[in-house]
């Protein structure tokens, strides 16, 4: 039974479902913390692949977000002790004026940030903002960043998360690498390639030519750029394509190869809480303001040389050849990753931090 508080989460879909990956992973583990979650999207056909039985979880409640102007429902509202307005998304003006007139004082609102690693966010986190015009004039929101370090939010992590890896890596991994990768020759890397359209792909897919290794390219604008770049090419690498999955088998995906290219916010916290050497594809912005954001994550990392330099080929910042796949390089790389992922392991995770900063204790099994 649910018994903690009652959180309102808001959460628009731009032009990727990296956001409503987040925030449905936020309102999973808020439930599984014992919280009750109501989820408002604007579009919410993602979580027909990405979590199929959403709409099944006692605890969470998923509600179209034009619905949060709708006098009716705004009515039949039990008030939410906690507001999070993911990634600048604006609460419906609505919503806000109804709380005002209805409750006898301002619920926790959260002003939930993108996460980056560089040297302001500490500074940020958890900086009152005051309102000063519409509404709710005079109410306060808080800033909550996560971040990789412990004078941030912290990052989404379940608390058995180590403990399904393990199993997977002892029961499931073989049987998930014949399933998916049949075509894998011994000794060759299973790579997943989950991106956007990276300038470097036909590098990365020209090198991969007459070796062991395979390719497991994710649904959707990865498989379209691959198969654009594959157009011109005489003879292709070994690869296949994947169908979509739920966020549990995206773990698994992660898990059970040896090089994952991830993209976005959700799969880079994904890869690193993996532990397998991986290339963020970060995603781009027109002011290129996420060069800085890609450097500043490369530093906390304290990547070698070669990892940033792939980084930057597979980023377009950079332009130059990608690092030549081989045991040494891949070694180096998963050295890097499983210190930073010790790093993570002994921190807070976001969950945890919001849930003490509304003031209930999280519960636990």
């Amino acid at each position: 039974m649910q018994t903690g508080q009652l959180w309102d989460i808001f959460c628009t879909v731009i032009d990727n479902h990296g956001d409503l990956g987040v925030c449905w992973r936020l309102t999973r583990q808020l439930r599984d913390a014992g919280q009750r979650v109501r989820l408002w999207v604007d579009d919410a056909s993602a979580l027909a692949w990405m979590a199929p039985t959403a709409h099944q979880k006692p605890g969470i409640e998923v509600r179209p977000w034009a619905d949060a102007s709708q006098a009716s429902t705004l009515q039949a509202l039990s008030p939410a002790d906690v507001w999070v307005e993911a990634f600048g998304c604006t609460l419906p003006e609505a919503f806000v004026a109804h709380a005002v007139n209805t409750r006898a004082k301002p619920p926790t609102w959260i002003n939930l940030e993108y996460l980056s690693a560089e040297d302001w966010v500490p500074r940020m986190h958890q900086l009152p903002s005051p309102v000063m015009s519409g509404p709710a004039k005079g109410w306060t929101k808080t800033f909550f960043y996560p971040g990789f370090t412990p004078d941030t939010g912290g990052l989404l992590r379940e608390t058995d998360l180590l403990e399904r890896q393990q199993k997977f890596d002892l029961v499931k991994r073989s049987a998930w690498r014949e399933q998916h990768a049949p075509q894998l020759s011994p000794g060759g890397l299973l790579i997943s390639l989950f991106c956007y359209e990276p300038a470097a792909l036909p590098q990365l897919l020209a090198q991969l030519v007459g070796t062991p290794h395979h390719l497991l390219v994710t649904p959707g604008r990865p498989l379209a750029a691959v198969q654009q770049a594959l157009a011109g090419m005489a003879v292709p690498p070994s690869w296949s394509a994947l169908p979509y999955t739920d966020q549990n088998g995206f773990d698994e995906m992660l898990w059970a190869c040896d090089l994952n290219f991830v993209r976005g916010e959700d799969s880079l916290v994904r890869a690193l809480l993996a532990g397998q050497p991986f290339i963020w594809h970060i995603y781009p912005q027109d002011d290129n303001a996420h060069h800085d954001k890609l450097e500043a994550f490369l530093d906390w990392m304290q990547a070698p040389e070669s990892l940033r330099k792939a980084h930057r080929v597979w980023n377009g910042i950079e332009a130059s050849e990608l690092p030549t796949l081989d045991d040494k390089l891949l070694a180096d790389w998963t050295a890097c990753v499983q210190t930073a992922k010790q790093h993570l392991s002994n921190q807070q995770d976001l969950v945890r931090q919001l849930v003490m900063h509304t003031g209930t204790p999280p519960q636990t099994d």
